[in-house]
């Protein structure tokens, strides 16, 4: 054989036995990603056992919309960074489905991972407890302790058992911000603020150092509202008088000391617990009802843990995974707007004005969609893409079809602009409504760069050349026009509220002038339509376009998520728990967290916030 044919024999045999290396190597690759992907592509249905207790267990804040970028939101699962959020509707979904499921016997509520809800939110989900009892099945509520909001779903339980170390903390409402106005001083900032309407509150942060006078007038008016629905509420639940709640939190301390200083008895003492036990106990209880026994079987040694049972998030994914498609060809859609209103296309959790805008035209598209329903929960932000949301929500309205809002916990300043067009506005009796204000804010630093020993000079081609320039105190000319701008904008708002609401400039202005109101008072002056919660608001919707109460379907509009989306998704949870157990990921402390979100969050917003013309109709609002 020749050299040269010997040559390429061996590169021949090499080359044959690299490639099968390459392919053995490809399949030990490819084998897991395929199981893993099989995994994925698998539909994850859980097994309901029978005679069940039925454990929800909320985690974070009770919110319409979970927050981010699903693939943020993925990663963050992987990492091992806790839960923050938890949807309503599904812990809705769950109970109402679980009421009429013979497999589920008890509901219990672990709610110590509950944080932070709307007292709309709350009361919806309350509600359906209420139902699930009627059902003829207990409900008992669980807890180291319970929190104001978590001692309200705990409230509406047939029995509720605590920690004997626990402590029930039901400190009322307040709105307590932090004002910088003397910081900026300090750091020789001028900060440029126009606003129309004295109860528009939301740029006191930079310009005071205490709230105004009107701001307490207000929040002190609708903050009264929500913890008079919360006590009445409670007590009503827990069949104590109707100021129980009341002398609870003002008169703690002399409560305690008659308790000899035990959190946990003084609770038990005052009606707002029945029953102290131990976290073997409180299983012992459950493990007793789930079992059609009145007290645990002493001859019974399985364990108190040993008894069927399933969380809500595997039931959820068990039931949607038995649920069919519904037959209607009608349907009602739902385009959820929750969080804070921005310019352009936004995540889930914020509003967007282009990406918003694009759910509704989705909707519009769809010939099959009868009616539209806009479940908003936003204290505003943006006024020009809250626009751009009316308008997509008006063109909507011109294919002859019913357009219905349904208010969450708030829906104030933009959050109600991209209301005011609807057929009909629900809200719930604890929806903080109205704000209708506009105003914007524009800091210059000439005197923090003097103080550095920094001096900004030139010549411009106009006169209007370099008067909105940040380096510089703002010219004459840009202070007037941003004036007429925001006057215009106010104008524009309360000219849209009055055509949509079909009432006269003065009677909305009268109204307006940036005040937040509760929602009863807000449908006493014309703003909303009716008190009532989703489904209400959806039933009448579907009633606006002459559909049978069984003639159609609820479909979500949601942003579609690709298939990257959906794998990296499914990915976090296989991988959550390896990479959990290897360390996770370092995050703030709880008290910590807090003291930076108090600290600097309304910055932070106002750091967010993108109109393009720096107009803003926002409501600092929040109740804690």
């Amino acid at each position: 054989m020749k050299p040269l044919g010997l040559i390429m024999k061996l590169l021949g045999t090499l080359w044959r036995a690299l490639d099968g290396v390459r392919k053995v190597l490809h399949l030990l690759i490819l084998l897991p990603l395929t199981v893993i992907l099989l995994a994925v592509i698998a539909p994850d249905r859980p097994r309901v056992p029978r005679d069940a207790a039925l454990i929800l267990a909320p985690k974070g804040a009770l919110v319409e919309q979970l927050s981010g970028d699903p693939l943020d939101r993925a990663i963050a699962l992987a990492r091992g960074i806790p839960q923050q959020e938890v949807l309503l509707k599904d812990l809705i979904e769950v109970i109402q489905t679980a009421k009429d499921d013979n497999r589920i016997k008890v509901l219990v509520l672990e709610l110590d991972g509950l944080g932070g809800a709307g007292l709309s939110k709350l009361q919806e989900l309350a509600d359906e407890i209420i139902l699930f009892k009627a059902s003829g099945k207990q409900v008992i509520a669980v807890g180291d302790g319970f929190t104001r909001n978590q001692y309200y779903l705990a409230a509406h339980a047939d029995e509720i058992y605590m920690h004997p170390m626990g402590f029930v903390y039901i400190d009322g409402y307040s709105r307590f911000l932090p004002y910088y106005k003397s910081a900026i001083d300090n750091l020789y900032i001028d900060y440029n603020v126009w606003t129309v309407g004295e109860y528009k509150s939301f740029v006191e942060p930079i310009t005071r150092d205490d709230m105004s006078a009107e701001d307490r007038e207000a929040s002190g008016q609708y903050l009264g509202a929500l913890w008079d629905a919360y006590q009445a509420d409670v007590t009503a639940a827990r069949e104590l008088n109707s100021t129980a709640l009341q002398r609870y939190a003002d008169d703690a301390a002399d409560l305690l000391s008659e308790a000899n200083g035990d959190t946990a008895q003084m609770a038990l003492d005052y009606g707002l617990i029945d029953e102290l036990l131990h976290r073997d106990g409180i299983s012992s209880r459950v493990k007793a009802l789930v079992r059609d026994s009145d007290e645990e079987d002493e001859g019974d040694d399985s364990g108190a843990d040993d008894y069927p049972r399933i969380g809500h998030e595997a039931y959820l994914r068990a039931i949607r995974g038995q649920d069919s498609e519904s037959s209607a060809e009608a349907s009602v859609g739902v385009v959820v707007a929750s969080g804070i209103i921005l310019d352009g296309s936004q995540p889930p959790g914020t509003v967007g004005g282009d990406s918003t805008a694009r759910l509704i035209r989705r909707a519009m598209e769809d010939e099959r969609m009868k009616a539209l329903v806009l479940r908003v929960d936003s204290p505003g932000g943006s006024a020009f893409a809250s626009d751009v949301v009316l308008r997509a929500l008006e063109v909507f309205q011109e294919s002859g079809r019913p357009l219905v809002v349904s208010m969450g916990s708030v829906a104030a300043s933009g959050g109600y602009w991209i209301s005011m067009s609807a057929d009909e506005i629900w809200a719930s009796p604890t929806t903080l409504t109205g704000s209708i204000g506009i105003g914007a804010t524009l800091p210059t630093f000439q005197r923090s760069l003097d103080r550095l020993g920094i001096h900004v000079d030139g010549i411009g081609t106009t006169a209007l050349a370099g008067q909105a320039d940040p380096l510089r105190a703002l010219g004459p000319d840009i202070v007037e026009i941003i004036g007429q701008s925001i006057q215009n904008g106010y104008d524009q708002f309360v000219d849209k509220v009055a055509s949509h609401r079909d009432q006269s400039v003065e009677e909305i202005d009268g109204v307006a002038r940036g005040r937040v109101w509760i929602a009863a008072d807000a449908r006493d002056r014309g703003l909303i339509d009716h008190l009532g919660n989703l489904d209400d608001a959806i039933a009448s919707a579907a009633e606006l376009a002459d559909l049978e109460e069984d003639g159609y379907r609820i479909d979500y509009i949601e942003k579609e998520l690709e298939f990257r989306e959906r794998l990296a998704l499914q990915l976090a949870q296989v991988l959550a728990p390896l990479i959990q157990a290897l360390g996770g990921s370092p995050a703030l402390p709880p008290e910590l967290q807090r003291l930076v979100d108090v600290a600097i969050g309304p910055l932070r917003i106002l750091e967010r916030l993108n109109d393009p013309r720096d107009l803003y109709a926002y409501c600092f609002c929040e109740a804690r």
